[in-house]
């Protein structure tokens, strides 16, 4: 190879290099870019699709009417009755009989009543709370606590929130005339939730370990824990 021939691959081979230079710059600035637009799209808004309230009763009869009293007290609409699946007996219940009772609560009541539950629980949930699918739950063990009266004919009741959150773009998938599929990117992912939460009420996230766990809970994981070291030695 002569030295022309030198001297000309290596200016190509500098303005290639210079070529890639400016391509992985305005790479850089586009994903900038698209991350403030994504940030200020509306479509990537979070939003509660829905919130359930759920009592678990266990029995039919006089206790499911106080409990579907509780949660139209709470939510000012008619609770739906759960059907037992099976017949288990040593749980005293038959098939088909109404066991449990819930409400799907949408729009400006379910954030109010969501509040009120997340204020008993003091802003504060477990990472295990969330699912992959960007949605949460959690329980409380008395009612009284929402700011529903006591009336000593009902009793106390424990409840259940489940949460469902999404984006905009959620009914394409869902509805039957002309359906699509909903792409991942509009998704609502775990962390994502997990984020929603801190920012949207401030709250704090914790880990599962002995200080978050009911007195009577912890003493009896400290004594087996006492135990096993016992057996050990």
């Amino acid at each position: 190879m002569c030295i022309r021939d030198r001297v000309s691959t290596q200016s190509t081979w500098g303005l290639q290099k210079q070529l890639i230079k400016k391509k992985v710059k305005s790479k850089g600035k586009m994903a900038s870019t698209q991350k403030k637009s994504r940030a200020d799209n509306p479509m990537r808004e979070i939003k509660i699709v829905k919130l359930v309230c759920n009592i678990g009763v266990g029995e039919g009869g006089d206790k499911i009417t106080k409990a579907a009293k509780v949660l139209k007290d709470l939510t000012g609409q008619e609770p739906v009755m759960n059907k037992s699946r099976f017949t288990i007996r040593s749980f005293g219940i038959k098939r088909n009989e109404k066991i449990a009772c819930h409400v799907t609560v949408r729009g400006e009541k379910a954030e109010q009543i969501l509040d009120k539950g997340l204020k008993v629980k003091e802003y504060e949930l477990r990472k295990k709370n969330f699912s992959n699918t960007g949605n949460f739950g959690f329980g409380i063990q008395e009612h009284i606590d929402l700011g529903i009266k006591y009336d000593p004919y009902t009793g106390i009741f424990g409840m259940d929130f489940y949460v469902v959150l999404g984006r905009a773009g959620r009914r394409v998938a869902n509805r039957k005339h002309a359906s699509g599929r909903l792409g991942n990117f509009q998704k609502v992912t775990r962390e994502e939730a997990q984020q929603w939460f801190i920012q949207k009420f401030e709250g704090l996230l914790l880990n599962l370990s002995l200080i978050h766990i009911s007195e009577p809970t912890r003493l009896l994981s400290i004594s087996y824990a006492v135990f096993c070291l016992k057996k050990k030695k």
